[in-house]
């Protein structure tokens, strides 16, 4: 058994190697200089897309355009978000927080060629409904005999989405930062574990078997109210310590290129933890996004993929850049021993004495509650590729009775193994996107055309 463990862990650690990094990071490079920043310099007119000014309710598709930036944020602005910006410093000091800057820039130029195409090559499930994602996106626009890579992506997919990672570590959460200390878990904590789990797939499940209509709906709620109520603890952070934000700005860029501040020098492993700690946050080039913005209501794809280049940009230039400055302002990061949503807890409750803990795991479970409603709709979009739609809803009774199980088990071949698949994703989506992208950049000259002589 140890021996199928280590295995698998090596799979996971190879499959988020340097190869990814240079994959996702490479490719979004080339989508940058490639587009010669054109959708950047339009940021002003996606923020209207987004707000509904564009809206077409007789377009195909299934939900609006903010509804599908919701769904995709949904399962980006997440653990990822909390403790991963945690885990960025603790293992590459302050300096990671640049490349995770750089990320998301390229990360936004990927997102706006991956889900322009996601509408642009649409195609129809066994049910005949009308699907976008990186799966149709290879089959409708590379052709049928590239259809293995499709193949790889879903199969990727239907495992790589499984809930283990947010259950397990939401329960985690739970019981450590608040039940455990305060002596509520009762005499047995398996007991404490199986029920936390049931109630959260009780709540996942009242979503989830309501479609991408249903998830677009909750997300599009819940994914601003839980922002704004991790920014009110965040702002009222960076007040407080206001002086403090210009150095540590500055140590930031530094640290980015000397390492000095954690990594002792090592500047390779500062930028590789920045630029992994991105991608599992902003998840670009994975695919997951494209099957979120695949579905939104319209006839346009250089619009969608003007909205989903907004995602990246609050996911990681906003978010993640909040809580690295509440760790590092509040000190926590010198002076405590833990890591993860762990350090994290400590920067609130140290801003906010008595109830920063709690706002924190609040926060926890608005975002892994909605990474699970997203990730539902991931993995039954790809298990409906391979098995058929018609048999779409079984996948979500897998996916309910697994959140119950990782809350109770411990998970690490598990996770590992997700983790992995998730990396395989990215094969299929960033090749298709790097051989379509001339048709991504064709297709944009003429909206933009369009849109400065006033027809858009």
């Amino acid at each position: 058994m140890k021996r199928f463990e280590d295995i698998v862990a090596t799979f996971a650690a190879y499959a988020w190697g340097p190869w990814l990094l240079v994959l996702l990071t490479g490719g979004g490079l080339f989508f940058l200089i490639y587009s010669r920043l054109i959708p950047f310099r339009y940021f002003r007119h996606a923020i209207e897309i987004l707000r509904g000014k564009y809206d077409d309710p007789s377009a195909p598709g299934d939900i609006n355009h903010f509804q599908a930036l919701s769904s995709a944020l949904a399962g980006t602005v997440g653990m990822g978000n909390i403790s991963g910006v945690a885990i960025a410093i603790a293992v590459g000091g302050p300096g990671a927080v640049f490349w995770m800057w750089v990320s998301a820039i390229v990360g936004m130029a990927t997102k706006f060629f991956t889900c322009s195409l996601a509408v642009m090559y649409r195609g129809r499930d066994s049910l005949g409904h009308l699907q976008g994602g990186p799966m149709y996106v290879i089959v409708e626009g590379l052709g049928p005999r590239w259809k293995p890579l499709a193949v790889l992506f879903s199969t990727a997919g239907l495992i790589g989405c499984l809930p283990a990672f947010q259950a397990n570590q939401l329960v985690q959460a739970l019981r450590e930062i608040v039940f455990l200390p305060r002596g509520w878990t009762g005499d047995s904590l398996f007991l404490f574990n199986l029920i936390s789990g049931l109630i959260i797939a009780a709540l996942v499940s009242g979503v989830i078997f309501g479609g991408i209509r249903r998830i677009g709906t909750v997300a599009a709620r819940l994914v601003p109210s839980m922002v704004v109520l991790y920014f009110a603890a965040a702002i009222w952070t960076l007040l407080t310590h206001f002086s403090q934000i210009p150095a540590y700005f500055s140590l930031i860029v530094q640290d980015a290129f000397t390492g000095q501040a954690v990594a002792g020098g090592a500047v390779w492993t500062v930028m590789i933890t920045g630029i992994r700690r991105a991608a599992f946050s902003n998840e670009a080039g994975i695919g997951t996004e494209a099957m979120a913005h695949g579905a939104a209501k319209t006839d346009e794809p250089i619009r969608e993929g003007l909205v989903a280049m907004i995602g990246p940009f609050i996911d990681t230039i906003i978010v993640c850049t909040t809580t690295a400055l509440m760790i590092l302002v509040t000190g926590v990061w010198k002076t405590s021993a833990a890591s993860g949503v762990t350090l994290t807890a400590a920067a609130f409750e140290q801003a906010i004495p008595g109830v920063g803990t709690f706002v924190l795991v609040t926060c926890v479970l608005f975002f892994s509650l909605s990474t699970m409603f997203s990730y539902s709709y991931y993995g039954s979009k790809s298990w409906a590729f391979l098995a058929g739609a018609e048999r779409k809803h079984l996948y979500n009774y897998f996916y309910v009775i697994l959140i119950v199980v990782a809350s109770v088990a411990s998970l690490d071949v598990v996770v590992n193994v997700i983790d992995g698949m998730y990396a395989l994703m990215a094969i299929p989506t960033m090749t298709s996107a790097l051989l379509l992208a001339p048709k991504v950049m064709k297709a944009s000259r003429i909206y933009f055309q369009q849109l400065e002589k006033g027809r858009k």
